[in-house]
């Protein structure tokens, strides 16, 4: 289901590509739109993973890079990667104060899970473990696939809206200036919010939810992601994370920072709905 999903995700945003690329320049903005399209499928699905670990600033974690961190992490990850029958995923950290944690690759033998300085600081080892076993949850249920070719087809868009606002008419020729309409290039602005709508159709909250199951399911038992979600949420609003809004989908807990732009972009339950949910899974 997830690979029709992403096959749709790449038809749609593609689409959005040559539309505003037309709109933006004529006959050879759709050639460069079209162009772009094709190159940004390709990268969506061998580097988009390396574009989230960019983004967010991660540092890979090992017996040499942050030791430290890696005896702490990597006995837990190592043993719900086995109960859950997948490969380990490497590992990361980014330096970010606010706790929260993401998953990326495009299937569970290409996976990376990074975490955030912050969680670290706030959690028990049970806390964790139930963190990571959610973001394992997403690489066992092929979500990180999905999340990454939105996270980096949105950013795109999300480029190609601002070059409309800013350098679309100055690129254009006479010949160009006559195809390519105003209004069609004021559409083009508003194709970041609409960039935004497609990654909530495509990406159903109900992973989220699955992905606390997973977690709960494979401890045996549901308190450690409530008391995970709990501290996420209250430490989060506290101190909230500076993350891309064309990536925030990725991350467990929905960050909190930014306005009204940034609330398009949210994919995740309420924190009360999650709670409930796991409380309700009979363990």
């Amino acid at each position: 289901m997830n690979g029709i999903k992403t096959a749709l995700l790449l038809g749609l945003l593609s689409g959005c590509l040559l539309v505003g690329g037309q709109a933006i320049g004529g006959q050879r903005g759709l050639l460069y739109g079209l162009l772009l399209a094709i190159g940004m499928n390709f990268f969506s699905y061998f580097f988009s993973d390396k574009m989230a670990l960019m983004s967010s600033g991660a540092q890979p974690v090992s017996e040499t890079e942050h030791p430290e961190i890696y005896r702490r992490l990597a006995p837990l990850v190592r043993s719900l990667a086995e109960r859950m029958g997948i490969p380990m995923p490497k590992l990361w950290v980014t330096p970010d104060s606010s706790p929260n944690a993401f998953a990326t690759g495009r299937n569970p033998q290409h996976a990376s899970v990074a975490v955030t300085a912050g969680i670290l600081q706030i959690m028990n080892d049970h806390e964790l473990a139930a963190v990571l076993a959610h973001e394992l949850g997403h690489v066992k249920n092929r979500d990180i696939l999905i999340s990454s070719v939105a996270a980096t087809l949105a950013s795109a868009i999300t480029y190609l809206a601002q070059m409309a606002m800013w350098f679309g008419g100055a690129a254009r020729d006479d010949r160009d200036r006559r195809e390519g309409s105003p209004f069609g290039m004021l559409l083009m602005i508003f194709l970041a919010p609409l960039a935004a709508g497609l990654i909530q159709m495509a990406i159903s909250r109900t992973r989220e939810f699955s992905a606390d199951a997973t977690s709960a399911k494979t401890l045996g038992t549901s308190q450690p992601m409530i008391n995970a979600l709990v501290k996420l949420d209250s430490v989060g609003r506290q101190i909230p994370l500076d993350a891309s809004p064309s990536m925030s989908h990725m991350y467990i807990m929905k960050p909190f920072s930014g306005g009204g732009f940034l609330k398009l972009f949210s994919t995740h339950p309420p924190t009360e709905e999650r709670i409930a949910a796991l409380q309700s899974l009979n363990l």
